[in-house]
Order: C-alpha cells, then sequence, then structure tokens
C-alpha cells in the first residue's frame, strides 16, 4: 500500500479498505478510528509519511501533541499499518490512574500480592502480546513508576506484582504525551534513560489552529460519521456561514473540540446543512486577532469555491439541475439557492457572450 492509499483510509474496521462511497451506518462508527487519514495538509502529509514508514518496523515510537489532536488516532495508524496489525491494540491512560493501580494495570499481579488480589491477572503489557501497547500521557508518571517501566522497555520482560518469574513480551510500543519531554527531563522530572529508550522516533503533531487546511475535511468526516451515529442522516454539509465560522475559529481544544461542537450541532440542526447558530456559542461569537473583517473574507472565499465546484458539477451534468443536486448530495431546491450569486451570474454572462 502506498502513501495515498494509505492516507484515505477511514479506518473504521481496523482493514485496509478505502474510503467508502456510502455513508457509514451507526453500527460502523468509531470514534477512535474516524477521520485519521482525511487531513490531507502539507503538515499532516509529512507526519503520515514518516509513520507509514516507521510502521513496517518494530522501533518505539513517541507521539506529542497538544491535548485532542489525535494522538491515539496516528498510534492507532501504526498498528493497522504495521506487520501486527492482525494482534491487539491496547491503550491505556497513564496519567489517569493511581500510581498503586497504574503498576497492576500494567504490570499484573498474582494471586496474594496484595489485600483484593484474589486471582492471577494479566496486565496491559501481556494483554498486547503480539500487537501494540499504547502508552498515552506517558510524561504524567511518576518518577518511581518510570523506573520499573524503564526495565520493561529496556530488556522486553517484566514481573508481575507478587512473582519472581520474568516474562518475556512480543509487543511493540508507542508512548504520546501533551509534555515537553525535553523539558521535563532538564527539569528532572522525567529520567533521561527513559526517555531515550522512548524518543526512537519522534512524531509530532501539530496543533489543529497550525494546519486550518484540514479543517475543511475533518469536520466533513466528522459529520458523516456523527449524523450516522445520531441517525441524523438527513443533514449532509454545511451552510457558507457556517462553515466560515469553523475556518476562522481558533480550536484550542483541537480535533476533540471541532468533534464535539460537530455533534452539538448535529442535535440541534433543523435542516440538511448545519447553520451558524447550531454551533456552540463561542465558535458563533468569535473573532481572530484580525477581527470581523478576516471572517467576512472567509465566508466570501468559501462561497466561492463551493459554487465553482457547484459549477463544475453542473457543466459536468450539460446543466441538469437534478442529476446535479443528487450528485452533490443535496436537495434541489438547497442548489438553486447556492446558484444565486455573482459567481453564477458571471457565468451566465459568459455563456449569453459566447452563444451571441
Amino acid at each position: 500500500m502506498d502513501l495515498n492509499d494509505a492516507l484515505v483510509l477511514t479506518i473504521a474496521s481496523g482493514d485496509n479498505r478505502g474510503a467508502s462511497a456510502t455513508r457509514p451506518t451507526a453500527a460502523e462508527w468509531s470514534p477512535d478510528r474516524a477521520h485519521v487519514g482525511t487531513a490531507c495538509g502539507p503538515h499532516m502529509r509529512q507526519i503520515f509519511a514518516v509513520a507509514a514508514r516507521v510502521a513496517e518496523f518494530d522501533s518505539t515510537v513517541l507521539i506529542t501533541g497538544e491535548s485532542g489532536v489525535g494522538k491515539e488516532r496516528l498510534a492507532r495508524f501504526l498498528h493497522d499499518q504495521s506487520p501486527r496489525r492482525r494482534g491487539p491494540f491496547v491503550a491505556i491512560n497513564c496519567g489517569a490512574c493511581a500510581e498503586t493501580l497504574l503498576e497492576s494495570e500494567l504490570f499484573g499481579h498474582s494471586r496474594g500480592a496484595f489485600t483484593g488480589a484474589v486471582r492471577d491477572r494479566i496486565g496491559m503489557f501481556e494483554a498486547a502480546e503480539g500487537g501494540t501497547l499504547f502508552l498515552d500521557e506517558i510524561g504524567d508518571v511518576s518518577l518511581a513508576m518510570q523506573l520499573k517501566l524503564l526495565r520493561v522497555v529496556q530488556e522486553r520482560e517484566l514481573r508481575r506484582i507478587g512473582e519472581m518469574k520474568s516474562r518475556r513480551l512480543d509487543v511493540r510500543l508507542v508512548a504520546a504525551t501533551h509534555r515537553d519531554l525535553q523539558k521535563e527531563v532538564a527539569a528532572q522530572r522525567f529520567r533521561h534513560d527513559l526517555y531515550y529508550r522512548l524518543h526512537v522516533v519522534d512524531l509530532v503533531i501539530p496543533p489543529l489552529r497550525e494546519r486550518p487546511e484540514d479543517i475543511r475535511a475533518i469536520a466533513h468526516e466528522c459529520l458523516a460519521w456523527t449524523a450516522a451515529r445520531l441517525r441524523r442522516v438527513r443533514i449532509v454539509g454545511f451552510a457558507p456561514d457556517a462553515l466560515a465560522r469553523l475556518l476562522a475559529y481558533s480550536w484550542p481544544g483541537n480535533v476533540r473540540e471541532l468533534e464535539h461542537a460537530i455533534e452539538r450541532a448535529c442535535i440541534f440542526a433543523s435542516g440538511s446543512e448545519i447553520q451558524a447558530d447550531d454551533l456552540p456559542e463561542a465558535i458563533r461569537c468569535w473573532e481572530s486577532d484580525s477581527g470581523s473583517a478576516r471572517a467576512r473574507t472567509l465566508h466570501r472565499t468559501v462561497q466561492g469555491f463551493e459554487r465553482a465546484h457547484i459549477l463544475t458539477v453542473l457543466d459536468h451534468h450539460h446543466g441538469d439541475r437534478r442529476l446535479t443536486a443528487a450528485a452533490l448530495g443535496i436537495s434541489l431546491s438547497t442548489l438553486k439557492r447556492r446558484l444565486r450569486g455573482p459567481v453564477h451570474q458571471r457565468e451566465n454572462s459568459r455563456n449569453l457572450q459566447g452563444a451571441s
């Protein structure tokens, strides 16, 4: 599979199918696997190119980026493109567990190892045997736990709590954090030896505000998945004003915030398109440093691209509006409304001049 194939994966079922032309059902929807390869701007294309190459090998990967940028999705991409794709993908948020619980969750324990340990239990490392273990928020782990992780990462073997027996592991490790681990090492909050064990290949995902070219693609695919999950299948797109506001917003919560905004909009939408009023207030009322002038410019740009695309499809269908509406997945009345405006008027003028 080449990079172009990889970038259009829906990764909805964990196999190598290309993006389907049909809207997914609610049962097929998976929030952790949606739109992994949709974003095709230069930043993400470079990241996926490196990830597709690294996936072929068992080298440890460290993924860094702000909360909500999609670190786990990239980890799943690495797994699904690797020779281990038929094995399990096991993920744990290290920052969400107390230290004593985290040790048991990762390494497992034997019966009687501590109060309440009534039976042997495998940990996440053993559960991921033959596959990939994703250690999310590794930067939040205590120094004591880092030391215990170091041996496992270095030797690829572990001991369950309460056992003396070492167990060999066949696991590919992918770790992620929102922290700058180099600064954490300098501040002596993260072990330098563990850092260098994890930092074999480093993938940095930029925040969504630094790759606005990805917003439109992610928004449209997220809308398709969300509308299917909520059984709001009549919602097929965004009104120009709503799309302009999505493009203008700074997205401090990154892709996760965009997902939630679209889910909220799907709930409140009353027609076939998301309107600006359906979006959360923070997005409706937000203005960039350049003020409302930039938002108006974005709005006009979006309208121009949209009309140009509609005219191209209309020309392909030799002016048949019903076929054009069907091809675009919108109603005939919506198509007529989109065709009103200066772009269509200029096109009509050119056609009339050519006919005279």
